[in-house]
């Protein structure tokens, strides 16, 4: 059976899914782009059972009368996108993102007309940044690591 775990920035919320994922997605809509602070959101649905909390749930913020998403009240990452036909889970929240690849993209009458364009700019790796910005070598990242931690039982079953 495949599982993928996953969580937030500080590790204070943290899931699993077992078995398959859904369709992953792009989501350019203005309400998903407020909702992740970015120029669009990246999510995959889940199928009904496969989704459970191992540590806490996230807090959630119904966005309009029919969607709700999830995300955490400590470092703010957002987790999902909650409605009437389902869930999905941001797919950055994933241990392993490049696992779950987008295949659609939708609310593209919103779209950034930059983001087509983003792979053409310049590149610079973290590393070779450290020279114009020294701050970078004294950095200690906070971020939970992208692996469930030992300590994480299941506290409810999976969500519905």
């Amino acid at each position: 059976m495949t599982i993928f775990t996953g969580g937030c920035q500080c590790g204070a919320v943290r899931f699993r899914v077992e078995g398959g994922l859904g369709q992953a997605s792009i989501c350019h809509c203005r309400m998903c782009q407020k909702a992740f602070g970015s120029f669009y959101a990246p999510l995959v649905s889940v199928p009904d059972g496969a989704l459970a909390w191992t540590r806490r749930e996230p807090k959630r913020f119904r966005s309009s009368n029919l969607v709700q998403r999830g995300f955490c009240e400590d470092c703010g990452t957002p987790l999902t996108y909650e409605a009437p036909d389902g869930i999905a889970l941001a797919i950055g929240a994933f241990d392993d993102p490049a696992a779950v690849a987008p295949a659609i993209q939708f609310g593209t009458e919103a779209k950034i007309a930059y983001v087509d364009g983003l792979h053409e700019l310049p590149e610079r790796s973290t590393e070779a940044d450290v020279e114009s910005n020294p701050y970078l070598s004294k950095l200690v990242s906070r971020q939970h690591p992208d692996r469930p931690g030992e300590d994480e039982m299941p506290l409810q079953g999976p969500v519905a």
